[in-house]
């Protein structure tokens, strides 16, 4: 199988064939740049037109608004010619779909797609080798990002010599925005993925937390996180073919190198990419992801050129790898569909490590010449070949049982556009239906005292549950989670899960109370209360012998008065999601 490959001279690693025809007429401001510069925005959509003008087999669609006002654009690579929306995700190819510019400072995978989508269509062997794959690419995700070019953002970078910048038009992370979604761009993006529906999603990066020799790592969604055979295929299988394609190709690869503030030699943990990573997101519907993160230390020309081997690695595991990878996927959907119960917190298990042959630079911290500290120094006069620790498997550590559907009461419609975006199937009650069911109540949680992402995430949510016969109104939704989307769901609506709606401030109004009481009346009716209700007035006065702070505050009494009686409002701290079981 021929290598995929660029029309220039990149790295010796790399080795160019003759150029095909027609070549010069779809050459790319990479290429003519000698692998300095990456184009604008309006040259990357410009480029991707040419290419579906000069061939049948290239598709670009506009696929919904981002916050910038400008479209989304979805390019479509299939070897059999003109693509239907309609028929993407019926077809029975393999299905990947690349993103693109997430942050367009990282701008790697965006030169590298163009590269590998003319190639595709230029190149006879490569359409033979890969005439089961359909590969869907998004140019630039971030576009508002893409348009606040600069040269100076990326500090650390090594070229190109402007791009874009890491927040879209409102300042966003995209990165963080998969589950909550407060962005145009993630509506979007949902849309496109449901579309697509892909077996292999890769989302192209750049990064930069230590020095070492590698100029490209894999960052794949935690497997143990995506769980069933699945994450064990991906882990033992998809992984170490990737790494040994790559080195056959002159290319080595590491696992992403996540470590701060210290040096690799002491190991590090996989990166845990919980659902607001775009990684995270797309496990929840049993698609195979990774992250493509090269070093930005490298030069660009390196970068690109490695990002496009590894893309075109991962296409040849997907032609070789078909049908297992489906099998896999319709098995990891039964899979969940069948559990009891589902782990929504994990913590990585130190005790068993990988053993993992680590190329690296020797470090250390030297005085700084610019403050008072000491800075870290990577020596590349010193490179190293050691075996690290490799802490890659992750082990739950709470569960929820999986109810058989949620309630979510009418007036939440947020929330409801988000099942809609992600296709999650719900009916809503035609009239007043009484049920039994499981209110959710919020009895602790602590929120972050800095913003994040637009928000004050809470964490540690701790709830209660209260069964009973509650009557639902007309128009409330009922949402069975015996559904492709039963993981979203779960993620979601289970108020303890890391980026569940709660968490990310969805429902912060039951937080607050609306009504309450004035101490100077709610005496007398407190008087009564506890004159009429026997268990109540046991419980107020074993509350006085037992908490010191309690019985010194009156208004502490009358609010536990308040709280335990019909005067105290339902909806405070009360979810207005219910489960039944």
């Amino acid at each position: 199988m021929k290598k995929l490959l660029f029309l220039i001279g990149i790295c010796a690693a790399c080795v160019t064939p003759p150029p095909t025809q027609e070549t010069s007429d779809l050459t790319t401001l990479f290429e003519r740049s000698k692998g300095t510069e990456t184009p604008t925005y309006s040259e990357v959509i410009s480029y991707y037109q040419k290419l579906a003008d000069h061939s049948k087999k290239i598709s670009l669609f506009e696929m919904g608004s981002t916050d910038a006002g400008r479209p989304l654009h979805l390019a479509v690579y299939n070897p059999e010619g003109p693509t239907k929306l309609s028929d993407i995700h019926k077809s029975k190819k393999v299905r990947f779909l690349i993103n693109n510019g997430i942050h367009p400072g990282e701008s790697d995978g965006i030169d590298a797609s163009m590269l590998l989508l003319r190639d595709l269509i230029q190149n006879d062997s490569l359409q033979h080798a890969y005439s089961n794959s359909l590969l869907c690419v998004i140019p630039i995700y971030n576009i508002g990002g893409a348009l606040q070019r600069n040269s100076h953002t990326r500090a650390n970078q090594n070229g190109p010599k402007e791009y874009g910048f890491r927040g879209n038009a409102r300042n966003y992370d995209l990165n963080r925005d998969f589950i909550k979604a407060d962005t145009k761009n993630a509506a979007s993006f949902a849309k496109i993925f449901h579309l697509v529906a892909p077996d292999i999603f890769i989302d192209n990066h750049v990064s930069n937390g230590a020095d070492y020799q590698y100029a490209i790592t894999h960052l794949f969604t935690q497997h143990n996180k995506l769980g069933s055979s699945l994450g064990n295929y991906l882990e033992q299988t998809v992984r170490p073919n990737l790494e040994a394609r790559l080195a056959k190709k002159g290319i080595p690869i590491t696992p992403y190198v996540n470590v701060w503030g210290s040096t690799p030699k002491k190991g590090w943990s996989q990166f845990f990419d919980s659902p607001r990573y775009s990684t995270g997101y797309t496990s929840l519907f049993h698609t195979l992801g990774m992250m493509v993160e090269t070093h930005m230390l490298k030069p660009y020309q390196l970068r690109v050129t490695q990002t496009y081997e590894l893309m075109g690695s991962m296409l040849a595991i997907a032609q070789q790898e078909q049908s297992k990878i489906k099998d896999l996927r319709k098995q990891a959907e039964h899979y969940w569909l069948g559990q009891k119960k589902y782990p929504i917190h994990y913590q990585v298990n130190k005790e068993t490590p990988s053993a993992l042959t680590f190329k690296g630079y020797e470090g250390k911290y030297v005085p700084s010449k610019v403050t008072t500290g000491q800075r870290l120094f990577y020596d590349r006069y010193k490179p190293y070949t050691e075996t690290v620790n490799y802490y890659n498997t992750f082990e739950p550590t709470k569960y929820v049982e999986i109810p058989k559907a949620y309630v979510l009461k009418s007036g939440w419609n947020k929330v409801v556009a988000q099942l809609k975006n992600n296709q999650i199937q719900f009916r809503t009650f035609t009239k007043d239906t009484v049920m039994t069911a499981a209110a959710l109540r919020i009895e602790n949680f602590e929120t972050r005292t800095m913003p994040y992402e637009g928000h004050y995430l809470h964490y540690g949510t701790q709830i209660s549950t209260t069964e009973k016969t509650f009557q639902f109104k007309k128009g409330d939704l009922y949402i069975p989670t015996q559904q492709i989307g039963i993981r979203y769901l779960l993620e979601t609506l289970e108020p303890a899960a890391t980026d569940s709606f709660f968490n990310w401030n969805y429902f912060d109004t039951v937080l607050q109370r609306k009504e309450g009481f004035s101490a100077y009346v709610f005496e007398d009716i407190a008087e009564k209360l506890l004159a009429e209700d026997e268990e109540l007035q046991m419980a107020f006065r074993k509350k006085m012998t037992e908490d010191a702070d309690f019985a010194h505050s009156p208004y502490a009494q009358l609010d536990y008065i308040y709280k335990n009686s019909p005067h105290y409002e339902p909806t405070h701290m009360t979810l207005p999601i219910f489960k039944i079981h």
